[in-house]
Parts: C-alpha cells; sequence; structure tokens
C-alpha cells in the first residue's frame, strides 16, 4: 500500500508524472503512450538491459521464447478490497501469458509487506538484467480517486500505512482507491470493488498494449512532450 508522498530521484529525472482518471474518454491511449515512453527512456539509460531488437507476431503468441525482458512487481493482499489492485492486475497480466515478462504478485501468490524483500532478492538473482516496474494502490484526496499515475524512479510501499519496506521499481504506476489520512487499513477494507476492478482492467489492458507495441518497435519519444507534468481528467463538464 503507497501514499502519496513523493521524492524523484536521479533515475529518469528528465520524466515528469503523467496522472488519468479512470473515466477519461481516451485513457488507455494516454496510459499506454506515456508507458512507452517511460520504457524507452529505461533502456536508454540503463545500457545492460537486455531489450530485444524486435518481437515478431509469432514471437508474441508462443509460449517458448527465452529469456525474460521486463519484470511487473504487483504489490498488495487479496484479503483487503483497496489493496488488491496489485494482486488483481498481476492475475490479469499473467492470464495473458506474454512472453518475456515476468509477473510477481497475483491473487494466488500476492507480494506484500512479508514477502517483498523475499520477492525483491529473487529478482536481482533470476532476472537482474530487466527493467521493474512496480504498481500499488494509493490513499489520496477525495477528488483524485480514480486517478491513475505513472512516475519516475522507485516505489516506496507501505507508507500509506506507516511502514518502512525497501524501494522498488525503475518506475512505478499507482492508482488512488480511496481517502488517505485517517484509519488507514479501515479505509482500504471499505473500498469499493467496483472502482478497483475498473482501474485493474485499465492498467493491465494499457500495459499489455504498451508491451506489445512497444517491443514489436522500438518509440522515439518527442524530448518537447517530457517537459511538463501532463493531467487528463474524466472529460466532465464543470
Amino acid at each position: 500500500m503507497w501514499f502519496p508522498f513523493y521524492k524523484k530521484t536521479p533515475d529518469l529525472h528528465s520524466l515528469f508524472p503523467c496522472r488519468v482518471h479512470i473515466n477519461h474518454p481516451e485513457a488507455q491511449a494516454l496510459i499506454t503512450k506515456h508507458l512507452k515512453i517511460y520504457l524507452n527512456r529505461v533502456y536508454d539509460e540503463n545500457p545492460f538491459y537486455k531489450r530485444p531488437s524486435s518481437f515478431s507476431d509469432q514471437t508474441f503468441n508462443s509460449a517458448s521464447a527465452s529469456g525474460n525482458y521486463l519484470t511487473v512487481l504487483c504489490i498488495g493482499t487479496d484479503r483487503s478490497t483497496g489493496d488488491s489492485l496489485g494482486p488483481l492486475i498481476g492475475s490479469r497480466l499473467t492470464a495473458a501469458n506474454l512472453p518475456g515478462i515476468k509477473i510477481y504478485g497475483t491473487l494466488d501468490h500476492p507480494v506484500h509487506a512479508v514477502n517483498l524483500e523475499e520477492t525483491l532478492n529473487k529478482i536481482s538473482t533470476e532476472d537482474p538484467q530487466t527493467p521493474v516496474i512496480a504498481i500499488d494502490a494509493c490513499l489520496g484526496k477525495s477528488e483524485s480517486i480514480g486517478c491513475i499515475s505513472i512516475k519516475p524512479g522507485p516505489l516506496q510501499p507501505g507508507t500509506g500505512v506507516n511502514k518502512t519496506l525497501p524501494e522498488v521499481g525503475n518506475f512505478h504506476i499507482i492508482g488512488v482507491v480511496n481517502v488517505g489520512g485517517f484509519m488507514e487499513y479501515l479505509v482500504l477494507q471499505n473500498t469499493r470493488l467496483s472502482l478497483v476492478m475498473k482501474m485493474s482492467e485499465l492498467i493491465s489492458n494499457s500495459l499489455l498494449h504498451a508491451v506489445r507495441e512497444f517491443y514489436r518497435t522500438p518509440y522515439s519519444y518527442p524530448n518537447s512532450e517530457n517537459n511538463f507534468t501532463p493531467v487528463y481528467g474524466d472529460g466532465s463538464q464543470g
């Protein structure tokens, strides 16, 4: 569980956060676009990461591809409605069975405070040359509920419920599922499942599209578009 206090790190320093509301009519396209921008920058700044020159349709549809090129760490637990965002996304991504993409954190095998450090040790041992995208639920302001953010630098899990856990990820995705600031555990337990399901579907679909498009054709981002923080609303009129 993550709480929205964020300190920028030197990694991906020139990229700014992107925030999209789930009701925005082009939410998936916007999230997909920014995920590809972030992936491209991660590989550019870390040449030791393994990156395929291209993936054919046959490769993407085959389970026989060797080696991983990306790790997605979905943090949370199925024991709490609000904190189940990560495991729901992990289960959806796992079901897609994309070769070269390693998923940690599902409904059946969640990654949470108890086993996070063990999981990070496993990632560093088995896939040390892959970038890591961290995903978690978030508590925030009431007007931010339903917003999904992509942010540079590592995720700091556990701060929303006053826990100190290891940082993780080259960049991270968070979804605001409810209001923060008081009785966080109770708030998470009383989060609407409908909202969490919609957010998990949007994030997982966006990731799947971004991964397919990015690894099939290298993505060149326009530098002029990376000097601001894009914020996309829900498309409603004030």
